[in-house]
């Protein structure tokens, strides 16, 4: 099974329920979106958005230029489902991170919890350097040294404070960082590190 098929089974099969990154309100992610200071109309893109909430909540706050991109067009339609109306003010990108070929410069780059996913030293180089491009502010979060080693049975790196500056600080400056856990809806814990950069 590829990553795609992989992720396409999960949100096929599994309900919000049943899935550990599950968060009935995203509150660090919108709050470190909030530090950014980004005017409301710029454009922010969600990476491996899936069917989180965080695009609810951004149209919530009154943020008009979003875009959220998953590998899983599963994923994808139970969000546009979950936003009726509202889904027609966002824009859906179904594709690997690795393959998107983006189009323009996004002001926040959120991604919770995909870049740790890129194991081989040539993906997370192709990510860097098309966040390098096209990214003003990041906000990244992955497990931390304290948290899991796999998620959904795929084997994940960890990153803490001195990994994230050795990876982005040749472009960006990391202006807040902690670590955070997340309880699962199975009560489980994972330690994220949360990251927010800008670029230089």
């Amino acid at each position: 099974m590829n990553t795609k098929e992989h992720w396409e089974n999960i949100y096929s099969t599994k309900t919000p329920a049943e899935v550990s990154w599950t968060q009935a309100y995203p509150e660090t992610s919108l709050e470190l979106i909030a530090q950014t200071l980004v005017s409301k109309n710029v454009p922010i893109i969600d990476i491996g958005g899936g069917d989180s909430l965080v695009v609810d909540f951004l149209l919530k706050l009154g943020y008009t230029d979003i875009t959220v991109l998953d590998i899983s067009a599963a994923a994808i339609e139970r969000a546009k489902k979950r936003l009726g109306a509202d889904a027609t003010k966002v824009e859906w990108l179904v594709t690997d991170i690795l393959d998107f070929k983006p189009t323009k410069t996004y002001e926040v780059w959120h991604d919770r919890a995909v870049f740790h996913f890129l194991r081989e030293q040539e993906e997370v180089s192709a990510y860097v350097d098309m966040v390098k491009q096209y990214a003003e502010n990041v906000i990244l979060a992955t497990f931390s040294p304290s948290g899991p080693l796999k998620c959904s049975g795929l084997e994940i790196t960890q990153y803490d404070h001195n990994q994230m500056e050795d990876t982005f600080g040749s472009e960006f400056s990391v202006e807040n960082y902690f670590t955070a856990d997340h309880v699962t809806p199975f009560n489980t814990v994972q330690n994220f590190s949360f990251a927010r950069m800008k670029k230089k």
